[in-house]
């Protein structure tokens, strides 16, 4: 794994955010496109898309390619940019960047301005990680790692990076193995693990996996989209 450069809370921070755009980006790119395959079950919608039939189709097409490319930058391990495994031993190994006296330094920093009494106030109550929070969290990502490895890794490989020859018998093994609620669960993990992140860097909070408050990115992709083909198709 090559080296990362610079102070330990510099890089959580600057790999924190890769982490975040790139899950952002493939969550957005499958959700639109599933909310286009799944809008295309409207009589109306499928008139529409029927009008430019190749350029739907090619746009369907980008955004799989494009969402499953971005699970291999999340998963890979042997990537020379960024991965997760890269963003999580930066944080083990830094164990400190979380402690109560880095977190009052960061808010001072960041704002909003607090006074000395409300900043001892906040941090009394912030929490402080231990290795075993990492190690339960290595254990999910190798969890859905495992599933990204034996059901798309090798979409990613042999059709979409790197095209291969394949015949058709070979191609349909592999699309066999996708499960549109797989990745859509996937991809809510990813967005959970971020968010859990952040808030532990940010604000103090305990590690918590579960589903993101409010909207999610995927929520709003696919209202977005689903508005823009049924107002397109004249459905009301």
């Amino acid at each position: 794994m090559p080296k990362t450069k610079g102070i330990p809370e510099e890089q959580f921070d600057r790999e924190l955010t890769i982490f975040n755009n790139e899950v952002e980006r493939g969550a957005r790119f499958f959700s639109a496109y599933l909310t286009v395959s799944v809008a295309a079950s409207s009589s109306s919608v499928e008139s529409l898309l029927n009008t430019a039939p190749r350029f739907w189709n090619t746009i369907r097409d980008a955004l799989q390619i494009t969402a499953i490319i971005a699970l291999g930058r999340v998963f890979d391990q042997k990537t020379d940019t960024y991965n997760l495994d890269r963003l999580l031993k930066i944080a083990q190994d830094n164990l400190n960047i979380f402690s109560k006296e880095a977190l009052g330094r960061r808010k001072l920093k960041l704002g909003p301005k607090l006074t000395p009494l409300e900043l001892e106030d906040y941090l009394r109550s912030a929490y402080e990680p231990t290795p075993e929070d990492f190690r339960r969290l290595r254990k999910c990502v190798k969890k859905w790692r495992t599933i990204y490895e034996n059901n798309y890794r090798n979409i990613r490989h042999k059709l979409f990076a790197h095209t291969e020859m394949l015949d058709r018998a070979e191609t349909n093994a592999l699309l066999a193995k996708t499960n549109i609620g797989e990745l859509q669960r996937l991809f809510s993990f990813l967005l959970s693990l971020h968010q859990a992140l952040s808030q532990l860097f940010i604000n103090g909070r305990k590690l918590d996996l579960s589903a993101p408050a409010g909207r999610t990115v995927q929520d709003i992709i696919t209202q977005e989209a689903e508005r823009f083909l049924l107002a397109a198709a004249g459905v009301t």
